[in-house]
């Protein structure tokens, strides 16, 4: 399967009377874009707010960020079965938005909810302070329950990046990137005898309510562990749903650019063998636990896997599914490296992740979410600080006088993504 991504750079967002791209500046109509968020009855208001990097600007709570995407050539549509209808993507040629995303933010949904900050400290810690930011806020209707609301907001935002993607079709791209996925056959070609047999186990958070992930559309957590190819996620195959802490939160931005996927791509026929990807997800119960990470490890074995990279998402539970994962893998001969963040105390001396095992030897950190920092004050809050001191990460005067925060760097968005996509590590 190959795909072809056009990049183009954009390099600022302003408001007008239309939607375009001129000299890649996005121009955008903010009364016609509300339209489409206030379709939703669970939605009162909403309005359009523009984050430019270097800017004194907060986003908090932020629910989900999203790469602008869209389909040029070939099957399916961005985001299926969810936005577009539920055919197979991963192939033909999709044009990217690159420099710039949609972020969700409002109300808050559930205590795990994060800050953007486009300068100062806080900005080192988020991919995000170095986009164009296009924020929609949002305030949900009385009454409503909180997952009615989370879900309302996530296909807001997926909505209007659709709509803002669509505005690259006809633009010729800055740059081309192709990549191509090998048929299982086609890993055992004579030109990849003697390169290690490489796989990418990637767990998706399904814990439960407001703690969801979507494949085609599908809870992961009425799922199975499965194949998928790593081209279908740069096509949205995989959206973000949940409320978990920001700091290691994969929001649907990161699933479009996992840098697991492209390092591995980049990496196969030169260094190793990338023979397949699966999916996998964390759930609450152990049964389900045992259930999930045997399908796992029985299909690493099937390809077979010499070696695995095993990602997670979030911390606490999901640290079971993980190294339950990563034994199972190893007890069948294959290698595995685990990628994960830290949990270790303030002080960085507590137990990093709520299980372990003594196979689990080779493993990267993102980082350790406790670690404190202060941000200063903004000139400008986008959003509301309401909810600072009880968003995960913060405490009971978190939020000073002044406007500045006290916090653990855990209330960052990506702050200690498990995909690797920061600047963080530890040893």
């Amino acid at each position: 399967m190959k795909l072809e991504l056009g990049y183009i750079d954009i390099k600022g967002i302003r408001f007008g009377t239309y939607n375009a791209v001129e000299d890649r500046v996005l121009v955008v109509n903010p009364d016609t874009l509300i339209e489409q968020v206030l379709e939703d009855p669970h939605i009162k208001a909403a309005r359009f707010e523009i984050a430019s990097p270097g800017e004194k600007t907060r986003i908090t709570p932020v629910k989900d960020v999203i790469e602008p995407r869209v389909k040029v050539e070939g099957p399916g549509g961005i985001f299926p079965g969810v936005i577009s209808k539920v055919d197979r993507v991963g192939s033909g040629k999709t044009h990217v938005m690159r420099g710039m995303a949609v972020v969700t933010a409002g109300k808050i949904v559930g205590f795990q909810e994060g800050i953007i900050d486009m300068s100062g400290p806080g900005a080192d810690y988020t991919p995000f302070s170095k986009t164009h930011n296009l924020v929609l806020v949002m305030e949900p209707a009385e009454g409503i329950h909180p997952h009615e609301y989370e879900k309302a907001a996530r296909l807001a935002g997926l909505k209007i990046a659709v709509t803002v993607g669509e505005l690259a079709r006809n633009i010729a791209p800055d740059e081309t990137v192709v990549y191509e996925t090998p048929t299982i056959a086609e890993t055992f070609d004579a030109k990849l005898r003697g390169l290690p047999r490489v796989g990418y186990v990637m767990m998706l958070q399904s814990q439960g309510l407001l703690h969801d992930t979507y494949v085609y559309g599908v809870d992961a957590k009425r799922t199975l562990s499965t194949l998928i190819r790593p081209t279908e996620l740069m096509d949205g195959a995989i959206v973000s749903g949940n409320c978990v802490s920001a700091c290691d939160k994969n929001t649907t931005y990161h699933h479009l650019n996992n840098p697991i996927i492209e390092e591995l791509l980049a990496r196969h026929g030169k260094t190793l063998n990338f023979v397949g990807m699966i999916i996998t997800n964390e759930t609450v119960y152990l049964s389900d636990k045992i259930r999930s990470s045997d399908w796992t490890a029985d299909m690493a074995g099937f390809l077979p896997f010499d070696g695995a990279i095993i990602s997670q998402e979030g911390f606490g539970n999901p640290d079971t599914d993980l190294i339950m994962n990563c034994t199972k893998l190893e007890k069948k001969g294959i290698k595995t490296v685990i990628v994960t963040d830290e949990y270790a105390g303030q002080d960085g001396k507590s137990q990093s992740l709520a299980d372990a095992d003594e196979l689990a030897n080779a493993v990267v950190s993102a980082g350790n979410a406790n670690e404190t920092i202060v941000l200063p004050p903004m000139d400008h809050i986008i959003g509301t600080l309401d909810y600072v001191d009880t968003i995960a990460g913060g405490h009971d005067g978190s939020l000073r006088p002044d406007g500045s925060i006290e916090a653990e760097i855990q209330v960052i968005i990506g702050a200690t993504n498990e995909l690797g996509f920061n600047h963080m590590s530890a040893r």
